[in-house]
């Protein structure tokens, strides 16, 4: 899919798992930004739903497209969530982070009955890492501990800056050390791994979290279930 495909076909066949009185996960990113903006569309055509959003900038956008928000406090369980992803393998475990929102994102997640991703086709990947990046959100205290310990586990970690050239700060105010990765063999270890660090908050790595991705191919849509 081209930039200039936009991710709207996929976002408006997102909104057909939607129902009605559900309580919604809004990630972060371009492709769940089209999915807000066409939830908030059926919003004001009558639909009700409420959102919990996984970043500053998701809850700005729910806010101005008049979805109902609450906190995750608030909401308790969660019907599904709506994300994208930086990278989605033939298991549908998915790389997300690149727009720094990976812990809240993976929590309001794990709140979820369901989690479903949106993407173009040119984030399918054979192996999780193919992109050469795997975010992992740092306490910034321990920030030369977990760069020795990611060294070691043969993932050196780059520290993120911003737009200024200061340390990026996630809405948590963490840090996120980028790894340089290439094909991950076994995700679902590397994420152990990188967790047993003290420090390390989170990894971009969801394995096994997928129910279904939304994949966009030009103007047409596929939607691949787990199993």
């Amino acid at each position: 899919m081209s930039d200039a495909a936009g991710p709207e076909a996929s976002a408006q066949a997102a909104l057909e798992l939607v129902q009605d009185g559900q309580t919604l996960g809004l990630g972060t990113g371009r492709a769940a930004a089209a999915f807000v903006r066409a939830l908030g569309a059926r919003v004001a055509q009558g639909l009700s739903v409420r959102g919990v959003p996984t970043s500053d900038a998701t809850e700005a956008l729910a806010t101005e497209v008049g979805i109902p928000l609450l906190t995750l406090e608030e909401a308790g369980h969660l019907d599904a969530t709506f994300d994208g992803a930086d990278e989605v393998d033939p298991n549908l475990d998915v790389i997300k982070g690149y727009g720094g929102a990976l812990v809240r994102e993976k929590i309001v997640a794990a709140s979820s009955d369901r989690l479903y991703i949106l993407v173009g086709d040119e984030k399918l990947v054979d192996q999780l890492g193919q992109r050469g990046k795997l975010p992992v959100e740092v306490v910034p205290f321990a920030r030369s501990l977990v760069q020795r310990r990611m060294i070691e586990l043969g993932c050196k970690g780059i520290e993120r800056l911003d737009e200024s050239g200061a340390s990026y700060r996630t809405d948590n105010g963490n840090l996120i050390l980028d790894a340089e990765v290439g094909a991950i063999d076994d995700p679902a270890a590397l994420d152990q791994a990188l967790l047993s660090i003290p420090g390390v908050l989170g990894t971009g790595l969801f394995v096994g979290m997928t129910d279904a991705v939304v994949v966009q191919h030009g103007s047409d849509v596929e939607v691949l279930r787990r199993g």
